[in-house]
């Protein structure tokens, strides 16, 4: 199961490590998702949602 917020599609992102000299490493940022029980379709259901819409109160959990 991948790590993608089913709310605002937030999910992992690639980049660069870079040293004092400018070297190039590959990284990522891992988003801040967290397992909750939300509603859906009038029933609860246990999915991935970002921390950033759980404050926002873009969802609410059960």
């Amino acid at each position: 199961m991948a790590r993608k917020c089913v709310i605002t599609g937030r999910q992992t992102r690639t980049g660069n490590y870079r040293s004092h000299a400018m070297n190039a490493n590959k990284r990522k940022w891992k988003a801040n998702v967290q397992r909750v029980r939300i509603m859906v379709d009038g029933k609860p259901k246990r999915v991935y949602v970002s921390a950033r819409a759980l404050k926002s109160g873009k969802v609410q959990r059960v």
